[in-house]
């Protein structure tokens, strides 16, 4: 089949692809939450201190950081199938590899190449909902991707301890090729070829301006291990801000490629369409308050302040990554009918408050307060992925649908990551003064204030992707160059 028709069916039950893509978006989160909670036994296995065993999750960021926006270039002028099959079968090299790995080195090289497959996965899945569906239609399917990607994350540290406790860590990555294997079957049987014209165009490969690309994919994943690293070392040593002039650079180098190139990796006017940006940015904000706040912060608070075990820790942060798959294909349903920006404006709210509430309360509480401040800031958190994506998607042609959903969730990821990095270093910084919390509203005791400020500035970046609502208008989509 080359295209599905625009009266599809939104189920996955109804629908192979979707059922591909969800199960997909499932396996890809699923596979990195699992690995999460098998750091401190990874890190005894194979005799590496923890600040070290930290590059297994690091270095599957910064190469899927580096990856997402570029598998979305390629599926533009080169065959969907075809591309998402080669991704999958990189994807279980890299987890035969990690299943394999005789020492910390093969893991964390097995880490990167899962990374180099798993990139492809979310720009994909997201621009073949902006090719395959028409505006009014896309919110319930993103909401569905979006569903998929919160259960991977409910169930992905349970699975994951319960693996390590009864078989090792190998077992993880075993379970993640069996997977792969299921999907790359799936995949082959059911996966429409979008770009069947285009397969026979001309000059595709000098369309796909790899030096743009990768100035791009560098630019961002030296931005990571800057902030990273800044993170770790501070800001003054030299592989931090060393890594953030480097990204500067490159980054001015893909502004610089873009508008000169006969065939820009990306349309320029996409970087000008108001809208797009506004999304893009929105979602940045608001996965770096929740993901890299809210996250990241609360196995530390639990684990560290609380003395609650792994596996307890993510009984208390299952409920709200559960309401995050319950939630979001209603709410993408509902960014359909009302709009994106009315449902953004609600969830952000939402998630604020549930931030604020964490900041305010929760924060030196018992556990179950801790388990509801992030029910409520889950419950925001899942109306704003989906209506994102879907105010996305109405400002791009589905031409350059694949690269623009790349570009999106290279943002989207970017979050992740940089909110970890800047929260974390908040967090340790007002620990070292130990001073009092910030938050007037905060009554605990000096023990737990520091996470108290690291929950407020999380709070700001929300009240920042506040402000963006005003740029999701009616603008145009951008559409590739004549040329």
């Amino acid at each position: 089949m080359n295209r599905l028709s625009d009266t599809a069916s939104a189920s996955p039950l109804t629908n192979p692809l979707l059922l591909v893509m969800v199960l997909a978006a499932f396996t890809s989160v699923l596979n990195n939450s699992m690995v999460n909670v098998a750091i401190p036994t990874i890190s005894t296995h194979l005799d590496v201190s923890p600040s070290l065993s930290g590059w297994v999750i690091t270095a599957f960021s910064i190469v899927f950081a580096t990856g997402v926006a570029l598998y979305g270039r390629v599926s533009d002028s080169y065959s969907f199938r075809v591309t998402f099959l080669a991704a999958l079968v990189i994807f279980g090299v890299g987890s035969l590899t990690c299943a394999l790995a005789p020492s910390f080195g093969w893991l964390v090289a097995g880490r990167a190449i899962q990374a180099a497959g798993a990139a492809a996965i979310p720009s994909l899945a997201f621009g073949s909902v902006a090719r395959l569906f028409p505006p009014g239609k896309r919110g319930v399917v993103f909401g569905t991707l979006s569903s998929a990607i919160g259960l991977g994350a409910a169930t992905g540290p349970l699975i994951g301890g319960l693996g390590v406790s009864a078989f090792g860590w190998r077992v993880l990555f075993y379970g993640t090729l069996a997977v792969i294997g299921l999907l790359f079957v799936a995949a082959w049987r059911f996966l429409p070829d979008l770009n069947a014209q285009r397969e026979r165009q001309p000059h595709r490969f000098a369309r796909l301006d790899l030096p743009g690309g990768l100035l791009l994919a560098l630019g961002a994943a030296t931005l990571l291990f800057g902030v990273t690293a800044a993170n770790h070392s501070g800001l003054a040593a030299p592989q931090s801000w060393g890594a953030l002039l480097l990204s500067a650079t490159m980054i001015g180098g893909f502004v610089w490629r873009i508008r000169t190139a006969a065939h820009p990796f990306a349309p320029p006017r996409l970087f000008a369409n108001r809208q797009f940006l506004s999304a893009a940015a929105i979602a940045l904000l608001s996965q770096a308050a929740f993901i890299g706040g809210g996250l990241f912060l609360t196995p530390l608070l639990l684990i560290n302040q609380l003395g609650l075990t792994a596996f307890q820790t993510g009984l208390v942060v299952a409920p709200g990554a559960i309401a995050v798959a319950l939630l979001a294909p209603t709410i993408g349903r509902l960014s359909d009918k009302f709009g994106p920006r009315a449902v953004l404006g609600i969830s952000l709210t939402w998630l604020l408050f549930g931030l604020l509430f964490m900041s305010s309360f929760a924060v030196g509480a018992s556990p179950w307060m801790v388990a509801i401040a992030l029910v409520i800031a889950s419950i925001g958190y899942a109306g704003v992925t989906s209506p994102a994506a879907n105010a996305a998607s109405k400002a791009l042609s589905p031409e350059i649908a694949g690269v623009g959903f790349g570009i999106y969730q290279l943002f989207f990821f970017m979050g992740a990551g940089t909110g970890a990095a800047v929260f974390g270093s908040v967090l340790s910084a007002r620990q070292q003064s130990a001073g009092a919390a910030l938050n007037p509203l905060y009554e605990g005791g000096l023990a737990t204030a520091a996470f108290s400020d690291a929950y407020l500035v999380a709070c700001i970046a929300v009240l920042l992707a506040m402000t963006l609502l005003v740029g999701l208008g009616r603008s145009e989509p951008a559409r590739a160059d004549p040329a």
